[in-house]
């Protein structure tokens, strides 16, 4: 090659790599790495569990390809609150591709329709009784996909009754519940929330007391972090206080309820505390993508890569 055409060649590689490399940068200042995570397939510290449709751009319309573009992103668990209402071969479908990858699953709710909205807390007889029959079918639902965990929530407040007597009934319904799941090795976890002022229990402490009065190792709390910076905020603070009955945690930034990063909530400091309590259950993600399409789950999975790097 003469010394024209070896000049030549250099510029046109210089250029291609000087583009490339802006390319980059763009990616990088939008937020966004350019492959589907910085490490595909490395697992991260703590075990985090996207839902359905969170990466259904890259993966497409099918839960199972869903479940295995998690997989293959590093992601060990998922999280399926609408489980219990698939159907049957759609739920063996599930279970037998988390088993062939070695997943859990995480929660699925406890979902006995509009009556939770009715609530337990009013006492009445065919609540209770709908309530225990729909453990009953999520006994058989959980042995299908292995899962361990049963998201509850008792329901809203009845307004004719005074506060002790509605925390009597959900109380007996609790261990009603508990009775069913107990032989199985199951817990239901006890969800917070902050959704509205009518939900019976809004403050970790109230779930907390619920929990040691139903006294089961299969009635435990689902500390949701969003819900909880909402309504209460000091969340090591609560944790710590409330940890021997915490049993499951999700993730969700706030205000929004997005990915971590996007958000007032120190995620890598949550992150870095759960990792040197021990803990070693599932990190449901129960939020929303900041971003739309292909760019917002690449966001989503540098968002988890960025907090999960905290050792």
């Amino acid at each position: 090659m003469n010394r024209t055409d070896f000049i030549k060649n250099s510029l046109l590689a210089t250029g291609t790599l000087l583009a490339g490399s802006s390319l980059n940068v763009m990616a990088s200042n939008a937020g966004i790495n350019r492959e589907p995570a910085s490490a595909p397939g490395k697992t991260f510290n703590l075990d985090y569990a996207p839902h359905e449709g969170m990466f259904a751009s890259h993966a497409g319309k099918s839960f199972t390809d869903q479940i295995q573009f998690m997989y293959d992103q590093g992601f060990r668990s998922i999280e399926d609150n609408g489980f219990l209402a698939r159907p049957l071969d759609e739920q063996n479908r599930i279970g037998k591709l988390l088993e062939k990858l070695a997943m859990r699953m995480g929660v699925f709710v406890v979902d006995g329709g509009d009556n939770w909205k009715t609530s337990l807390t009013t006492g009445k007889k065919e609540f209770k009784d709908h309530f225990v029959d729909t453990c009953k079918r999520s006994v058989e639902a959980a042995k299908r996909c292995n899962a361990k965990w049963l998201t509850v929530v008792p329901g809203f407040y009845e307004r004719k009754l005074p506060y002790g007597v509605q925390m009597a009934n959900v109380m007996d319904a609790m261990r009603a519940g508990a009775e069913v799941f107990e032989p199985h090795g199951l817990i239901m976890v006890l969800e917070t929330l902050s959704d509205t002022p009518d939900l019976f229990l809004q403050h970790t402490h109230e779930t907390y007391s619920l929990c040691k009065a139903v006294n089961s190792p299969s009635c435990k709390i689902l500390y949701d972090i969003y819900h909880m910076q909402r309504t209460e905020g000091d969340l090591l603070v609560n944790i710590d206080r409330c940890w021997e009955e915490i049993a499951y945690i999700q993730i969700g930034d706030n205000p929004g309820r997005k990915e971590p990063t996007t958000g007032e909530i120190n995620y890598r400091n949550i992150f870095k505390h759960l990792h040197q309590k021990g803990y070693k259950g599932v990190m449901g993600m129960e939020h929303g993508n900041s971003l739309k399409g292909k760019e917002g789950e690449l966001r989503v999975i540098k968002a988890y890569r960025e907090t999960d790097d905290f050792l």
